[in-house]
């Protein structure tokens, strides 16, 4: 049996639908996982194989200004996990990275967020190597899904209601279907070894920007509203973005033997999967 953390998010839903009866799901309401005698607890009552945690502060703009609940969560709440000894895959962020790459960034690539989310992410990451058992630390990036609110339903959303849209075209990465790193997930749990700890990159391959994406969308959704593309600068947030963000995954596809989808073939599923 695994325990799931997050369980609601989009990743959690998405690893609902793939490990079924085989997981216990928990969201805040069930089980708060800042609260380390709460978890100790709770995971002593179960034989748990191993532990997804999929539960974040992912409100990056909203941290700038909420530091101390982004660190517990972000932070606090994957050391807790980690410390029961139980065996941890955890997902992490692109945004422990500043952005300033021209290259794909790997594991080894120094990280050096720019942002409260960022850092509280990076956090977490340290945490858990220092007290996990045995862990696999997922980074991921610009995740959506058929689930909750993301970028590719706010599209479809506003592309429906409106003739044109800006959007950024100078931060570049690479979409990740939520779908896709699930089942990346569910493929790399029974190869959990004891003492096994690592950090591996997980997106979909291909590169675009949040522009390419947008037009991406309206064409495949068959919206006729029109994507401009605009600078970071004329639209200004409270934390900054990764400019440049592009995954490295060798890794995780040499290690764990996983396949990954071009992000526009996983747009297109997750897009049929919403119609």
């Amino acid at each position: 049996m695994f325990l799931v953390t997050g369980a609601n998010g989009q990743l959690g839903n998405c690893l609902r639908q793939r490990l079924g009866d085989k997981a216990v799901y928990v969201d805040k309401d069930e089980l708060d996982i800042t609260d380390a005698q709460a978890v100790f607890e709770f995971c002593q009552k179960q034989n748990f194989a191993a532990i997804i945690n999929c539960a974040a502060y992912t409100a990056v703009d909203k941290a700038e200004s909420d530091e101390e609940l982004a660190r517990k969560i972000n932070a606090d709440g994957p050391a807790n996990l980690a410390a029961t000894g139980i065996p941890l895959i955890h997902i992490s962020t692109d945004y422990v990275f500043d952005g300033n790459n021209c290259r794909p960034y790997n594991e080894n690539d120094t990280p050096h967020p720019q942002s409260v989310y960022g850092r509280t992410k990076l956090l977490g990451e340290k945490l858990v190597m220092e007290k996990a058992s045995a862990a696999v630390i997922i980074r991921t990036a610009w995740l959506y899904s058929e689930f909750g609110g993301n970028f590719v339903k706010t599209m479809r959303r506003l592309g429906a209601e409106k003739e044109r849209l800006n959007v950024v075209f100078d931060q570049v990465g690479t979409p990740t279907y939520a779908g896709d790193l699930a089942q990346a997930i569910v493929d790399i749990l029974p190869q959990l070894r004891s003492g096994m700890k690592e950090i591996c990159h997980y997106s979909n391959e291909g590169v675009c920007s949040w522009y390419d994406f947008a037009v991406e969308i309206m064409k495949s959704s068959a919206l006729p509203c029109l994507v401009l593309p605009i600078e970071s600068k004329d639209y200004p947030t409270p934390a900054t973005r990764p400019a440049y963000s592009v995954l490295n995954k060798a890794k995780i596809k040499n290690l764990f033997g996983i396949s990954i989808n071009h992000w526009k073939e996983s747009l297109n599923t997750c897009l049929k999967n919403l119609s």
